[in-house]
């Protein structure tokens, strides 16, 4: 029997007020019905958001420490459910159990980073310039955070927001994406379990443009931290300011790999393949890009070719299989179409490049890993995001040609470069624009403890992960202490 799951709204489950639900089904099998959830609505934001904005009151006066006490048990209690937490996301989302084992370890971590947080919201003190006077600067909650989150990471990426939106004392309406929303609830179970309060935080399962936008647009909701696409942010980003809304974006990537000359390509071959194909491609971390050394391109191209017609296509769940299925119809079709556009502007496909059939895969929604050589950077396969499997090959002459290369783009999230060259590989860090470069290492695999996020249209300055998320999620409070008995007027008197 397929199960039915609710919203959760100042701690009680709840059907959405229209009574309307939608179906989760499993990418690797679309005849297999996992679940129904609430096609949620604006009414049902507002009872969420304004059980978080009663909730918020008692729950910013809850010492940070003890906060963090409730995320340490987050934490223990993720690591005792890791594996059914991943095969749940694996039935959902379709990428591997190897994969989705490091999603849920990584939600572990910021659960335990965050818990350490909790005495750790270090404020500053500095001298007055003034007698007599003390002077400190304090870091406090701000509100409700509206939460909106992808798909492809569905327990890392809310773990990244709602466990230090929680952490500086805020509340949460917590909208998860409408093709992975048991994961999501699988989260908010374990936070309520674990002894968060009643109305501290509220999911709200549903469409992007009916819950999304009510979430963003709700006047009692302070701020919104989303990740998703580079379009989708900049409209999240103009209704905000409607209403002075702080916003945190992490968007998206069309992120590049650079082989040269002197890199060893054993080590190199393993990070593109990793990089292009884990998650199938859909990641804003993926390897969309690779720029390799006209001295080595040829047999890179060779050596990458006969490895990837090896990977082997099939359900997440087979501990064989290397690529999973992309998540739904609408991903394939646009995976497909850029395939398209490649061979339409000249791209030679070197491997795959046509939606996978056969045995096991008739049901779902599986793409082989394509290739695509003769790539020119100002070709669209170059610059726009694809989101799956699909990788565009350069050729280039230099490390100058290869960092303007890994810069043609609108985005500017992740880069990685293989050299032995120290020279290259430093002025590779200077000069690539991204939020984060890799030094003999894939475009994917950034860690808990770390800031997370890119330049240019990746995002809009904010960062997660690390100790930086925390300044997003509280509000700098300053505090003058007089206790000099008169009245002393700062610049005036000195």
């Amino acid at each position: 029997m397929t199960k039915t799951y609710k919203n959760l709204i100042n701690g009680k489950w709840i059907d959405a007020k229209s009574g309307k639900t939608f179906e989760n089904r499993n990418p690797a099998d679309w005849d297999d019905i996992l679940s129904t959830f609430p096609l949620s609505d604006k009414t049902d934001v507002d009872e969420a958001v304004r059980s978080a904005r009663a909730a918020f009151e008692k729950w910013r006066l809850v010492p940070a420490p003890s906060r963090g006490n409730i995320l340490r048990k987050v934490g223990d209690m993720m690591s005792a459910r890791k594996e059914d937490l991943a095969r749940t996301m694996t039935k959902e989302m379709g990428k591997v159990l190897l994969e989705t084992r490091g999603d849920v370890q990584e939600g572990i971590d910021t659960a335990y980073y965050a818990a350490a947080e909790g005495r750790r919201l270090f404020g500053h003190t500095v001298p007055s310039e003034l007698p007599n006077k003390f002077n400190m600067a304090l870091r406090m909650p701000i509100g409700v955070a509206g939460i909106i989150t992808p798909w492809n990471f569905p327990m890392a990426i809310p773990t990244w927001k709602i466990f230090p939106a929680l952490l500086c004392g805020n509340t949460v309406v917590f909208k998860p994406a409408s093709d992975t929303p048991e994961t999501a609830t699988r989260l908010v179970e374990i936070l309520i379990e674990a002894g968060v309060p009643d109305g501290v935080i509220n999911i709200v399962h549903g469409g992007g443009s009916a819950v999304g936008t009510a979430i963003v647009e709700h006047p009692e909701v302070d701020l919104i931290s989303f990740t998703g696409s580079s379009s989708v942010g900049k409209k999240i980003s103009e209704a905000a300011a409607k209403t002075l809304k702080r916003v945190s974006l992490e968007l998206g990537g069309k992120n590049a790999q650079i082989v040269m000359d002197d890199a060893k390509l054993d080590l190199a071959l393993e990070g593109v393949l990793w990089g292009a194909f884990g998650t199938t491609g859909q990641r804003c971390t993926a390897t969309s890009r690779l720029i390799v050394h006209e001295k080595v391109y040829d047999k890179f191209l060779s050596m990458l070719a006969e490895s990837t017609k090896k990977l082997r296509l099939g359900d997440g769940l087979n501990e064989t299989t290397d690529v999973g299925p992309l998540v739904n119809e609408g991903q394939v079709r646009t995976v497909d179409q850029y395939v398209k556009i490649g061979i339409a502007e000249g791209e030679k496909i070197l491997v795959g490049g046509k939606r996978a059939g056969g045995d096991g895969l008739a049901k779902g929604w599986f793409y082989e890993p394509t290739i695509l050589g003769d790539v020119r950077p100002q070709m669209r396969v170059a610059v726009e995001e694809i989101f799956g499997p699909v990788l565009s090959v350069i050729k280039v002459k230099s490390i100058e040609e290869a960092i303007t290369v890994a810069n043609a783009t609108r985005y500017g999230l992740s880069s990685a470069v293989y050299t032995q060259d120290i020279n290259n590989a430093y002025q590779a860090i200077r000069d690539i624009k991204a939020g984060i470069t890799y030094i003999n290492a894939p475009t994917i695999g950034a860690e808990a403890h770390m800031p997370f996020g890119g330049v240019k249209e990746t995002g809009n300055g904010h960062r997660e992960g690390g100790w930086t998320v925390y300044e997003f999620f509280s509000e700098w409070k300053t505090v003058y202490v007089d206790y000099s008995g008169r009245l002393q007027r700062a610049q005036i008197d000195t």
